[in-house]
């Protein structure tokens, strides 16, 4: 014997119904890379070290490890990885203005023809 439908799960089937996924967007291959944080830069110079300090650390517990370690910097030796994130912030900017440029260039352009007739 059939269930009863009731307002309540009627309700129900139309909210998922309202909720279909959307799907992403695709990633433009040719976009320019985000600019990294002065403490990746200094995982990425620390890693190894911390991981030959540590051989036996996961993944996870290096990330900890350096995450402490980077709270344990001062100011003067967090500074050249600050700077070294300062540049590579101009460097995704001036990358992502460049690229928007030729978005909208090649977006404008068209195919040429009027459609004016």
């Amino acid at each position: 014997m059939p269930k009863e439908t009731t307002k309540a799960t009627r309700r129900k089937v139309a909210k998922a119904d309202a909720k279909a996924p959307k799907s992403k967007a695709k990633k433009d291959k040719n976009a320019p890379k985000r600019a990294l944080s002065a403490y990746m830069f200094f995982s990425q110079d620390w890693r190894e070290r911390v991981k030959a300090e540590n051989p036996d650390a996961s993944f996870g517990e290096i990330g900890k490890l350096l995450g402490a370690k980077w709270k344990e910097l001062d100011e003067s030796e967090k500074k050249p990885y600050i700077e070294q994130a300062a540049r590579d912030k101009a460097r995704a900017e001036q990358e992502k203005a460049d690229y928007d440029g030729k978005k909208v260039d090649s977006a404008g352009s068209g195919d040429g023809e009027d459609d004016d007739e």
